[in-house]
């Protein structure tokens, strides 16, 4: 039941900001609006406000706005049926582009505004500059940095957390600076020049970043163990923090889960606290299949715990002038990171398996909704985004399709046949349906439903 109501909900709010989006556009615009219905198909629920029929419809997954002559009625040879003032085909081309622009426009609005909120009222996490693994033979090994160091400054900047330490590191630009940590009461200054490092991004592209070769201490603290797994069969209990794997520290709960993943069917131990003692657990990983990056299936171990973490987090609130920046940066990067998928799916460097449809989005929109209302809110957020990007492609049928065609108009200086914008939209139609029947096969086997290939 979470998972229906909050897709319900996550995909309303999304429909309906985007449908309002060009209904306000054309109200604004002087064009006539006859109904503005959230969802498809039969009509479940009407009622009729100045001169516009409001409709709730029973396939939640779309909406529409129709406009007073959406079409040139002169192309047609017959005479307008309506006011022509009002009709959106008799509208300057600025004003139609608007009008459509304001679909999308508004979802990217919705997430700039949720971004904004959530960094008001419960700031963004930020981690205490404590170091936990330091990399053997990295500039933070040589400089003498420990684990369990507090830094306090970098360069001559004061360091508060570790985002501080990470700006810190980039502003150095290589250079060698003054370290102080504390350690055991004590105030220490090391000298310590970054180098320059390759990370992994989100699609498992390579690029160029400073390094000290340290990270910050998050001790793995096991939150929730799976009835009937591998780790309630050894002896892991919910409160228990995870010191070692296969005789190896781990510091950080992505430090652990990789640990564990390199370990598929594989007998290793785990040393946990409990109680204040040390116990050494052995654990045999389950074997599961998952993508990867590049969307490639790979074999992967798992003992069904959930991983939380001991570090105290805080979160700094921003004032809204600042917040409302910073909602608009996250907006544009979630863009810039939703187009790249995008054409990574396109040029095949990603697995069109990854493709997601409704099924996908419910079921994650309802573990959102189980971890609270700040996760279903950054969730609604991201597919904000992706809603408005998918939108503006130029496909026939989407918003995008329509832009396009106003370009074209724009530079032939008359609109294309209603011949040849029929016969486009008929071939987005027959598009987006492949696609959708696509993306349901794709829900339907993440769910293991066995389907004829």
């Amino acid at each position: 039941m979470t998972t229906i109501v909050s897709f319900v909900v996550v995909i309303g709010v999304l429909i309906l900001i985007h449908e309002w989006g060009h209904f306000v556009v054309a109200r604004l615009a002087g064009v006539g609006v006859e109904r503005f219905s959230i969802g498809f198909g039969p009509v479940l629920l009407r009622w009729h406000g100045h001169n516009t029929e409001y409709c709730l419809s029973a396939v939640p997954m779309g909406g529409y706005v129709k406009m007073m002559g959406e079409e040139n009625p002169l192309e047609g040879g017959g005479p307008a049926a309506y006011d022509p003032t009002k009709a959106f085909a008799m509208k300057p081309l600025w004003a139609r582009f608007l009008i459509v622009f304001a679909g999308p426009g508004m979802n990217f609005v919705l997430a700039a505004v949720i971004f904004a909120a959530m960094l008001m009222i419960l700031g963004r996490p930020v981690l205490p500059a404590v170091v936990g693994k330091v990399a053997p033979e990295s500039p933070a090994a040589r400089a003498g940095v420990e684990t369990g160091d507090r830094v306090t400054a970098f360069g001559g900047r004061p360091v508060a957390n570790w985002e501080d330490l990470g700006r810190a590191i980039n502003a150095a630009d290589g250079r060698e600076g003054q370290v102080v940590v504390e350690r055991d009461g004590r105030s220490l200054t090391l000298s310590l020049a970054p180098r320059r490092t390759s990370v992994s991004d989100l699609f498992g592209d390579k690029k160029e970043a400073w390094d000290i070769g340290a990270g910050p201490l998050l001790t793995p603290h096991v939150s929730t163990v799976t009835p009937g797994s591998p780790a309630e069969r050894a002896g892991v209990k919910a409160g228990d923090t995870v010191l070692a794997v296969a005789g190896q520290p781990e510091y950080t709960p992505e430090d652990l889960t990789q640990a564990i993943q390199k370990r598929p069917a594989e007998p290793f131990t785990m040393t946990v606290e409990r109680d204040g003692r040390r116990l050494d657990l052995t654990v045999r990983a389950d074997r599961v299949k998952e993508r990867g990056p590049g969307g490639k299936e790979i074999e992967v171990g798992r003992i069904g715990i959930g991983i939380d973490t001991k570090t105290a987090v805080t979160y700094v609130r921003a004032n809204p002038v600042v917040a409302v920046g910073q909602g608009i940066a996250q907006t544009w990067n979630m863009t810039a990171l939703t187009a790249t998928g995008l054409w990574k799916l396109v040029t095949r460097q990603i697995d069109s398996s990854n493709i997601g449809g409704p099924i996908q989005i419910a079921t994650e929109a309802g573990r959102q909704a189980r971890q609270g209302l700040a996760a279903l809110a950054f969730f609604t957020a991201v597919i904000s985004v992706n809603l408005a990007v998918l939108n503006l492609l130029p496909v026939p049928m989407l918003d995008g399709g329509h832009l396009c065609f106003f370009v074209i108009e724009a530079v032939l200086g008359r609109p294309l046949s209603l011949k040849k914008r029929e016969a486009a939209q008929q071939v987005g139609f027959v598009l987006l349906m492949l696609l959708m029947v696509y993306a349901l096969y794709n829900d339907l086997m993440r769910l293991d439903i066995k389907l004829p290939r």
